[in-house]
């Protein structure tokens, strides 16, 4: 009882702590001292008069969404005497795995970067900058020769890391049960069984209404459709965060959607917003990054040749440019097990003092990183409505698929997972894919680490991600992944290779995905 009264002081501080240094707090400090002057709030009841004030003016339920944004957010706390480390990670192989992968990509980095000749960072000349200005909103129209850039890394690079990854600890025991778990990803993580699974997604349950399957053509609106959109609008007016992620496990309808996530995410565009944007626009004017490179790369290399996505061209380059400066998402690494690469300025190389975080928001692109934001263009045609709402998901949910962690929503766990579900509930397929070295992963895992982003239907991405949001979780990604492959087993026993494996699983552009889900989690047998 004590140790739980300690932990939840510790949280409230640190939420207390975080909320002073918002935007928030500045006006909720400004609206406090104006509604001094209100000849309704007494002295000798000052503080419930202002309370008051708040739950009348509507502040009190922007803080509320402000504190609920940050539980959603922020790990629990650890032992008081727990070094801050253990914040990021508490597991030390994985803290040294993370490492030597950043070490990796680093090389990578300095290496392109002496063969090609070209500084991490220059200021642009006048004239260029003029020219940037210019086509800002046309940037998909320039054809930079990018011949000689590759991507630092791509999944498969990041699989085989995953791969070769052990606890030191057991690798030495004899009896280990562990061992026998016959997939790629060889450590002792705990991962959820399928009746854990449906108690944690118990509103996708065959007797939940859901978008997805029950707003089809076959089935009147007036059964389920309808109802939930009223529900939705209601939500919306009650402006309630909590209420909006409850409602949004059962899909979110399209009308609403743009709006039911920017409340989940706790995103409310206001005059500072605009203004902080277009200073991170500036930067980019300014100055040009080796990184920027790569991101023209990645765009042209995936969403450019996407039958969806390819009109998004120019928003891709603008997010992701902004993004890429933007030092705000320095303060995920607080609980990411990633730490931020440094550069140092020339002829200072380990002089602390004269380090500085390169990119300076500290996320190298990866191969397929564009992916991320090409979804959310869909629902977001404001350059920096779409930017806040993808720096949110990105600090709340994608770091963790490119990212080496114990968290049960990291890339770790999610492989492990999907593996953990396709040997216990198929074991057929799982065997016989395994016997002609078509392991299961190699096929799943670029689904997953890019969140089917540019692999499912966009109507049939958004209800998936709607889940992501509802649930706080990217469990369902594995989930998700091992039900395509329950879907196609018929076919996958009956390929001979690989090869052949991948072709059967190429297109997932005609998968529903809540069917899927609805009868993988609640029609397998226990």
């Amino acid at each position: 009882m004590l140790q739980e009264e300690s932990d939840l002081s510790l949280i409230i501080a640190q939420i207390v702590q975080k909320l002073k240094g918002s935007n928030l707090y500045a006006q909720l400090e400004r609206q406090a001292w104006a509604c001094l002057q209100r000849p309704e709030i007494r002295l000798e009841s000052l503080k419930e008069d202002i309370k008051e004030f708040f739950k009348i003016s509507g502040w009190e339920k922007k803080l509320q969404n402000a504190v609920y944004s940050e539980l959603n957010v922020y790990p629990l706390p650890s032992h008081p005497s727990a070094p801050p480390e253990h914040l990021k990670e508490p597991l030390v192989y994985m803290r040294k795995a993370q490492g030597s992968w950043e070490k990796r990509i680093l090389k990578s980095l300095n290496s392109m970067c002496t063969e090609l000749s070209i500084p991490l960072a220059r200021k642009r000349p006048v004239g260029e900058q003029k020219e940037l200005l210019n086509k800002w909103n046309e940037m998909g129209t320039d054809e930079p020769d990018l011949s000689l850039f590759r991507p630092v890394y791509a999944p498969k690079d990041f699989l085989e890391v995953l791969i070769n990854l052990r606890n030191p600890n057991y690798e030495n025991g004899d009896s280990l049960s562990f061992r026998t778990h016959l997939g790629l990803i060889q450590v002792p993580l705990k991962v959820k069984d399928i009746p854990e699974l449906k108690e944690c997604f118990v509103e996708l349950g065959l007797n939940t209404g859901q978008l997805g399957i029950d707003d089809s053509t076959q089935v009147p609106p007036e059964l389920f459709e309808n109802e939930h959109v009223r529900i939705g609008q209601k939500v919306l007016v009650q402006q309630d965060s909590a209420a909006a992620q409850q409602y949004i496990r059962q899909g979110s309808p399209t009308a609403l959607r743009a709006e039911l996530w920017a409340l989940i995410l706790n995103i409310s565009s206001q005059p500072e917003d605009i203004l902080y944007y277009e200073q991170l626009k500036t930067n980019v004017i300014q100055h040009d990054l080796l990184v920027d490179s790569l991101i023209y790369k990645d765009v042209k290399l995936t969403a450019s040749n996407d039958d969806y996505y390819f009109v998004f061209e120019d928003y891709l380059y603008q997010v992701l440019l902004c993004f890429s400066r933007d030092t705000s998402v320095l303060g995920h690494f607080a609980y990411n097990s990633a730490s931020p690469p440094k550069s140092y300025i020339r002829g200072k190389l380990g002089l602390e003092e004269y380090a500085v975080f390169y990119p300076p928001n500290g996320v190298i692109p990866f191969h397929g990183f564009s992916m991320y934001v090409a979804p959310l263009c869909f629902l977001y045609h404001e350059p920096y409505k779409l930017y806040q709402i993808f720096r949110e998901m990105y600090v709340r949910f994608f770091f963790r698929l490119h990212s080496i962690s114990s968290h049960p929503s990291g890339i770790v766990s999610l492989c492990l997972l999907f593996e953990t579900l396709l040997q216990t509930y198929l074991p057929q397929l799982f065997y016989h894919l395994r016997e002609i070295g078509a392991q299961p992963l190699r096929i799943s895992f670029k689904w997953m680490v890019r969140a089917f982003s540019g692999y499912l239907a966009t109507d049939q991405l958004l209800l998936l991600w709607d889940r992501i949001l509802g649930y706080n979780s990217l469990e369902i990604l594995a989930v998700l992944a091992a039900a395509v492959f329950a879907f196609r087993a018929v076919n996958l026993m009956e390929v001979t290779s690989l090869a052949a494996a991948e072709a059967v699983l190429a297109d997932l552009s005609t998968l529903k995905v809540m069917p899927l889900l609805q009868i993988f989690l609640f029609a397998t047998v226990t």
